[in-house]
This record gives structure tokens, sequence and C-alpha cells, in this order.
């Protein structure tokens, strides 16, 4: 039988870099890996047996509609840019951290399982489908993922992509920050800490892509993807100050919450290559002290750190020690 063949296909070699950076960021993403099943969550129950309703209402929706995030970048957004992207490291990159979004959205599940009835966990993914701005902004962010077909489609998905990783997740993470720079549900808080370390990684190698896709455009073209850019934020924006406001209403944290969003949004705009937009004065202290808590590391390039260890060990006790 003789076969024609179409066309040439290669083998991704590992053994030369093809650009001055994507081997490092797949270095760092193996050195951040980690599991969920390996942080004891358990040691949060006492402390969410003594929160109120509203805390737990809020902590249960804040960890919910992330969960619809990192579903929605696991199985749309990840995949919608790798296959537009020709480089075979890039994509093994991409790749990995696509499967670190499935692991985030596992993640909170995990949480949901220790801390809540299945009936509670019921009712809280139907409250995710009911959400009139959280559906809206799954929307909003899929328009783009499911338009993916040529550079410029794909650059504007790696825009909203890094909006997602960058500032779109950070009304999530406030609250889980906040209770743990009160030293309040850290098992937890250490979760939500390594997703974040994760996604500003993803935000920083994807905002790198989308650079230089970005600066392969003439004047004109680059003039009018940059006033779609801003039309996509500020959308982003105002859908996410809404959510923000109905979420967060029975607590005094609205307005920390927002300003924490548009920090947040001036670091994505940093990531894309673009100057800041937002001018912020203060933002809360309790929840920076959430992200430097214990040995939490926020750092793109540092190793493992925020306390985790690869592994389940037992307490150490008295007899350990005789010989």
């Amino acid at each position: 039988m003789t076969f024609v063949l179409n066309k040439i296909h290669k083998a991704v070699n590992w053994n030369k870099e093809d650009d001055n950076f994507t081997q490092a960021f797949w270095e760092q993403n193996v050195k951040q890996f980690w599991l969920p099943e390996e942080i004891s969550v358990s040691k949060d129950i006492k402390v969410w047996n003594e929160l109120s309703s509203k805390e737990k209402e809020l902590y249960k929706k804040v960890l919910a509609g992330l969960t619809l995030l990192d579903t929605k970048q696991g199985n749309n957004g990840i995949p919608s840019m790798m296959n537009l992207t020709d480089n075979l490291q890039r994509k093994a990159v991409l790749s990995f951290m696509g499967t670190m979004e499935e692991i985030h959205a596992k993640s909170y599940s995990s949480i949901f399982m220790t801390l809540l009835s299945n009936n509670e966990i019921d009712e809280l993914f139907k409250w995710i489908e009911t959400e009139p701005t959280l559906q809206r902004k799954a929307e909003l962010i899929l328009k783009h993922y499911e338009n993916t077909e040529d550079e410029e489609n794909l650059y504007l998905s790696m825009v909203v992509s890094v909006f997602l990783e960058s500032f779109l997740f950070y009304s999530g993470f406030f609250y889980p920050l906040y209770l743990a720079g009160q030293g309040k549900m850290i098992a937890s808080g250490e979760i939500i800490s390594l997703i974040l370390r994760d996604e500003s990684l993803h935000g920083k190698y994807i905002g790198l892509l989308s650079q230089e896709i970005y600066n392969s455009f003439d004047r004109e073209d680059k003039l009018r993807l940059k006033n779609k850019m801003y039309e996509i934020l500020c959308s982003l924006m105002e859908n996410e100050i809404e959510y923000t406001k109905c979420i967060y209403k029975e607590s005094i944290l609205e307005e920390d919450v927002i300003n924490f969003l548009q920090y947040n949004a001036n670091r994505a705009l940093e990531n894309l290559g673009f100057e800041e937009l937002y001018h912020i004065e203060n933002i809360n202290p309790i929840v920076l002290n959430g992200l430097s808590t214990e040995t939490k590391n926020h750092d793109f390039f540092s190793t493992k750190g925020n306390g985790y260890q690869k592994g389940i060990y037992e307490e150490l006790e008295d007899e350990d020690f005789i010989v």
C-alpha cells in the first residue's frame, strides 16, 4: 500500500529553545504542580462551623463562581489558543496550564465536599446556572474563545484569557484571602493561594504570547485591536462590578473588592503590554496580609513555596525521637 503524505508531521524537540522564555515557563509550571488531595481542608471545619450564615453563603458563592471560570478556561479557553498555536513547545506549556485549570476547578469541589452537605452542593451548582451576572460573565468570555479562527481572534482570545487569569478571578479570591489574613479558613486559603500563584504565571505567559502577536500587526490594526481590547475590559469590568455588588451585598466589603478588581485589572494590562488604566490608592490591608500569611510566596519564579509539601505526612510523636 502506498501512502501519500499531505504534510510533514513534527515532534516536539526540547533539546533546543524555540524562544527565550517558554522553557523557563515549562519548568516553573512543573515546579508548581500540586493536587488538592494533598492539602487537609478538614482543618477548617472548626472555623467553618463558627462562621455566620452570611459569611458561609458568601464563601460558597465566591468559590462557586471561581469553579465556573476555571471550567471554561480549562475546557474552552486554553484549547482555543492551542488550536492556532503552531509552536510545539508553546502548545505543551498551554496544555499543562489547561490541566492545572481543571485541577483548580476540582480543588473547589474538594473544599465543598469537606464543608458542605450534598444538598448544599447541589443547590450551589444550581445557583451557578441561574445567577445572571455570573452567566453573563461566561458568555462574554466564551464569545471570544468560541470565535478563535485567525490571528486577530487568537489575539483577542489571549486578551480575554489574561483578563480572566489576572483580573476576573480576583472578585472570588478576595474573600478567602480576607479570611486567611485574619487567621481563618487557613487550609482552604492555602489552596486559593496556590491557585492564585498558578493564575499569575498563566497570565504572564499568555500575556507574552499576546504581545508577540500584537506586534506583528501594522499600525492601523494595532490601534483597532487596542480599542477592542479596552472595549472588552470595560464590558467585563462593568459586569464584574455588578456581580461583586450582588454576592458581597450582605458584607461591608463591596468597595474594597472593586478596588482589588481594578488593581488587578492594571496588572492584566501590564501583562498585555499596556499602561495602567485605574488609579488605586489603597488595597484592603487584611487581603494583603492574606497574600503573605505563613510561608506564602507570590512570585512568578519561586520554588513551590506557599507552605505546600508534596505528599501526606503524619504528625511527629515522642516515640519518633527515641533511639
